[in-house]
């Protein structure tokens, strides 16, 4: 089986339809394909986006260098595409990716939107990762009066009985056909399974990784 039989993304992406610049170039947005994250912007020319669509892992045009650029050729972090997008005015690509080693940046950080105010900072990505993010926070550094501290400390009997409570909530909710309550019980029972999984180790990306499986 080729690079290019083994992806599952649509190649039909017509390259006539795709409006180079003046220097034959057209900005690339690599994103996340499971929690969203913006990982990195970059070039391609026609001949990048051809290879890019035939091998199924990113190209670019190196502007610096002046020369096709296979991402993670030389750092081993290469980028395999799940979706590959084109704008409104056809000017813009957007090609959704698997990042392998989690490292796009050539910094070493996880994307290149790291900074903010001079600070290192994650860049924002879905709702339930930044929640998770701050749940996996509380828990490495504890603040004094915050009722996800309070969880951790409780342990297993605290934290599964609160999930128990909130799944009994939802199913309430659900027979009082309350679309408001149904809402605010599966969000009070997401977080709480956030803190079991933190509490456990559990990588929020690798239930993400089950449902696009299971999606698939």
């Amino acid at each position: 089986m080729s690079a290019a039989e083994s992806h599952s993304f649509d190649r039909a992406i017509p390259l006539d339809a795709i409006r180079f610049n003046e220097q034959g170039l057209v900005p690339a947005i690599a994103q996340d394909y499971l929690d969203g994250t913006v990982l990195m912007l970059a070039w391609m020319n026609r001949d990048a986006l051809q290879k890019t669509l035939e091998t199924g892992e990113v190209w670019y045009w190196s502007r610096s260098r002046q020369e096709l650029w296979h991402k993670g050729a030389t750092s081993g972090h290469f980028q395999k595409v799940r979706s590959l997008r084109y704008d409104c005015d056809s000017d813009a690509l957007l090609v959704t990716i698997e990042q392998i080693g989690d490292i796009a940046c050539h910094t070493g950080e996880r994307s290149c939107f790291h900074q903010v105010e001079g600070t290192k900072q994650a860049p924002p990505a879905d709702t339930l990762s930044g929640l998770y993010r701050v749940v996996r926070d509380r828990r490495d550094r504890p603040v004094e009066g915050s009722y996800t501290r309070k969880l951790f400390a409780g342990g297993d009997n605290k934290i599964l009985k609160k999930i128990g409570e909130e799944a009994a909530e939802v199913v309430m909710a659900c027979k009082d056909d309350d679309p408001g309550a149904i809402a605010g019980e599966v969000a009070d029972l997401f977080y709480h399974a956030l803190v079991a999984m933190a509490h456990h180790n559990v990588d929020l990306r690798d239930v993400y990784r089950i449902l696009e499986e299971r999606r698939r």
